[in-house]
């Protein structure tokens, strides 16, 4: 609601409302969705973005439309999520639409009035960091289980400055729902963004949805897709390589994303930790 006050004040209309896409998700009740809701603000909420859109002319996927649904599945479900854009929300998780070839991340409220009313923000420029996981999973290990062993050994904070290029045999035999999976935790691991090149997994889940180009035309977009991916003689800031072999089904025992173990591990002793990061240790156990 802050984003079109913001619009309101300065008299400013939404500069291409043909790009913009509204839905409601974390507002929503599970139980019971008559109107109007129970909680008082997640009503005052939905009614605050019915207003908005209506007044500014964006389409806005509400409980009557079966449409609805999570903001990150329902870009990729419809065919808003292509290769090749920059996509921005108002949720840290935007990185997910990344597993398109997508450079998608979350902003803040006054952020979101920048993009309505311009389609511009100025940013800076985040390195890029290539990973690549060879090899094969083993059997009962996951795409989650592969983001958390990454934000393990890089960190939380790892990727702050970074956008990262998931790459390598792991991610070229996911799934497009899996790839959504790891580049959804990016942020977890500090970053701005991550995507994963898009490649004929890509072209096959969009093929068909309601807003790619369809017949020929889609073709020729999924040609040009297909272009986007980095070349073999591409460069990048830093490279990290993990072997699938390393990765196991992983639990979280702390309060952080990097404080997990393998199935098979223990969770180490304080003391094994670097010194500044013991104090965190024992809260997380402790809370835990």
């Amino acid at each position: 609601p802050q984003a079109f006050e913001m619009l309101r004040e300065r008299k400013l209309k939404v500069m291409y409302p043909e790009r913009t896409f509204a839905t409601v998700d974390h507002i929503v009740p599970t139980d019971n969705q008559a109107r109007p809701f129970v909680d008082g603000l997640a009503e005052q909420m939905m009614s605050a973005i019915e207003v908005n859109c209506d007044e500014f002319g964006i389409t806005l996927f509400d409980l009557k439309d079966d449409r609805q649904g999570i903001v990150h599945i329902v870009g990729p479900e419809e065919g808003l999520t292509q290769p090749g854009l920059t996509i921005a929300c108002g949720d840290s998780h935007t990185s997910t639409h990344g597993a398109f070839g997508v450079i998608a991340f979350g902003i803040g409220t006054s952020q979101v009035a920048y993009v309505l009313a311009t389609q511009t923000l100025a940013m800076n420029k985040p390195q890029v960091r290539r990973i690549e996981v060879t090899g094969e999973l083993a059997n009962g290990v996951y795409a989650k289980d592969v983001i958390l062993y990454i934000i393990r050994q890089l960190g939380v904070k790892g990727g702050i400055g970074y956008a990262y290029e998931y790459a390598g045999e792991v991610f070229d035999r996911m799934n497009m729902e899996e790839r959504m999976t790891v580049c959804n935790m990016s942020i977890e691991g500090g970053a701005r963004c991550g995507y994963v090149n898009p490649d004929e997994t890509t072209i096959d889940y969009l093929r068909g949805r309601p807003h790619v180009p369809q017949g020929d035309a889609f073709d020729k977009a999924a040609d040009e897709w297909l272009a986007l991916a980095s070349g073999p003689d591409a460069t990048f800031d830093d490279e990290v390589r993990f072997s699938a072999d390393q990765i196991e089904p992983t639990v979280t025992w702390g309060i952080n994303p990097a404080q997990s173990v393998g199935i098979s591990e223990n969770i180490p002793p304080v003391d094994e930790f670097p010194a500044d990061e013991q104090n965190g240790v024992k809260e997380a156990l402790e809370y835990m």
